[in-house]
């Protein structure tokens, strides 16, 4: 279910507490020390501003149960996302974030509970917004890639792309027409863009009802086209290279999807997929792009 967005700091459990995050304020955090942001990863004031805002609302703040979380939100989130962007393992994060356990059973916790997506969406809208658009997108551009699966990535969830030489999973992914993520799917990478397509689509249009225009490469053609003109509404519209094109050539459309895969294999993370589970490399996906989300926001904002 969504949760509520992020109340203003009306009253503390301390004097002076050193975070505004919700812990801080209303939690059993108040008495701790606030870390120093050291990294790159980490959020500025700014980007933390952008993203408090639309942080979801822990149950226990509602009066719906669970104990105060006692670790402060920007620590958790700027952990995740020093992991994310250096590509490290869990065991290995810094001595100077909460214990990697910690860190783990938050991220796990947001993943269960879809409250990355709806972080990641908030942002997303907020950004649309921003950019003079309507919160609501009404055409997209889909697209796939193959990456390499690490030995952690089981046989029942990998599988080999014949077009690509690559053995491991595939991302299918949708993004509008300023480059932003609306659905993501991970597949092995034996599955092909038009069987793997007809869920993602599905996905697309239960979340966004108003989209009725999407690009696609050659890889969707055949009944997928049908499929989403008679079930969905969704004009499939295929964007083919021309036959006496030689050498690289930007396609109409098309390059915004690929540009979105570009700022995903910025986080080298997702540069190969460590992920033994299907929903934690979608998570993966969208904590990386929150990153780019939050630092557009923070830009515009200065």
């Amino acid at each position: 279910m969504p949760q509520s967005s992020v109340p203003l700091p009306v009253e503390s459990n301390s004097a002076a507490p050193s975070c505004d995050c919700l812990a801080h304020v209303y939690g059993n955090a108040a008495d701790r020390p606030r870390r120093r942001p050291s990294y790159p990863s980490d959020m500025t004031d700014a980007e933390w501003a952008e993203v408090r805002a639309s942080l979801p609302v822990p149950p226990w703040l509602e009066g719906r149960g669970g104990r105060p979380e006692g670790y402060c939100h920007r620590q958790m989130v700027d952990a995740v996302r020093y992991l994310v962007a250096g590509g490290i393992t869990w065991r290995a994060m810094p001595a100077d974030f909460p214990a990697w356990d910690r860190v783990y059973a938050f991220w796990r916790r947001w993943r269960d509970k879809g409250l990355i997506g709806e972080l990641h969406d908030r942002l997303r809208d907020c950004l649309r917004k921003a950019e003079g658009r309507d919160a609501e997108p009404t055409a997209g551009i889909v697209d796939a890639q193959s990456v390499k699966g690490a030995a952690s990535v089981p046989a029942a969830t990998r599988g080999f792309d014949g077009g690509k030489k690559v053995n491991g999973r595939k991302r299918h992914i949708v993004v509008d027409t300023l480059g932003l993520l609306l659905a993501v799917m991970v597949t092995a990478a034996s599955v092909t863009d038009r069987d793997a397509g007809q869920t993602l689509l599905a996905r697309l249009h239960q979340r966004h009802w108003r989209i009725t225009r999407v690009w696609a490469d050659g890889g969707y053609t055949g009944r997928l086209v049908d499929v989403a003109r008679d079930i969905l509404r969704i004009a499939l519209t295929v964007v083919k290279r021309s036959d006496d094109t030689t050498g690289f050539t930007v396609l109409p459309k098309r390059w915004l999807v690929e540009r979105t895969f570009a700022w995903l294999m910025r986080s080298r993370r997702l540069a190969r997929d460590y992920e033994t589970r299907t929903d934690s490399a979608e998570a993966m996906i969208l904590w990386s792009m929150t990153m780019v989300m939050s630092r557009r926001l923070a830009r515009r904002s200065r």
